[in-house]
């Protein structure tokens, strides 16, 4: 597989990985509410935590931006709704099968529509 990309599309409430146009997995995700919205752009995976605890769930991938990440949840049935402070947040198995597919540096687009 070649560099994946993430692709997060805010109207589906989805994050797909992708390697380069073919998606490889797709993931329901809990997206920022609208006082504090998931913001639009293109960025990169610049740390990954693995256990960080607590509301971050399992695993943590920071984006180059500010305090956002994509990481899991302590509350999986919020999954799908817009809750969050910015971030994107996963079901820990799924951000788990994720932390093990994308390296530093891996691209992350964050869409409305996909």
């Amino acid at each position: 597989m070649q560099q994946p990309t993430i692709l997060i599309v805010k109207s589906r409430r989805s994050l797909t990985l992708l390697s380069g146009n073919s998606p490889i997995r797709t993931y329901p995700v809990a997206l920022g509410k609208p006082a504090t919205p998931t913001p639009l752009g293109n960025y990169a995976i610049a740390t990954k935590i693995p256990h960080p605890g607590g509301v971050l769930g399992s695993r943590w991938m920071g984006l180059n931006f500010d305090a956002y990440g994509i990481h899991g949840t302590n509350r999986p049935w919020l999954i799908g709704q817009l809750v969050s402070n910015g971030c994107i947040r996963m079901h820990n198995a799924h951000v788990e099968e994720l932390f093990g597919f994308v390296r530093l540096g891996t691209p992350v687009l964050i869409r409305d529509e996909g």
